[in-house]
């Protein structure tokens, strides 16, 4: 994982576990390493991992129950959410990049389209 200078890093620890969430590469209800493990994988702090962990905890994004792994939510709710949250944000930072050069919507829409289904393939 590498990690970008202007955000928290416990913070893109737990947008990459979204992400993961939200792609099905870690399926609800599956273990996740423990904030020891976490910490060693990724070279970060232990205390960076236990601050994610408990972020994630605070979202519902994961659950522990004492000594047990911590596993990630099967609640719909929560999953569904997390989905839409990564959108809005993809979204939100298309759109501010693309303002600023005034492109027309329609414009906007058809390379959308076009860029979607051919797989996000470049066009040379």
């Amino acid at each position: 994982m590498n990690f970008n200078n202007r955000d928290p890093v416990y913070v893109q620890v737990v947008r990459k576990f979204k992400e993961e969430i939200a792609t099905g590469t870690i399926d609800p209800g599956e273990a996740i390493p423990s904030r020891r493990e976490l910490a060693n994988k990724l070279k970060i702090n232990p205390n960076t991992a236990q601050r994610a962990y408990k972020e994630m905890e605070e979202q519902g994004l994961i659950h522990t129950e004492g000594n047990l792994p911590s596993k990630i939510t099967k609640d719909e709710k929560v999953l569904e959410s997390v989905r839409g949250e990564l959108i809005e944000e993809a979204v939100d930072s298309f759109v501010a990049s693309i303002h600023s050069i005034n492109v027309p919507l329609d414009e906007i829409v058809g390379l959308i389209r076009e860029k979607y289904t051919s797989g996000g393939d470049k066009h040379d």
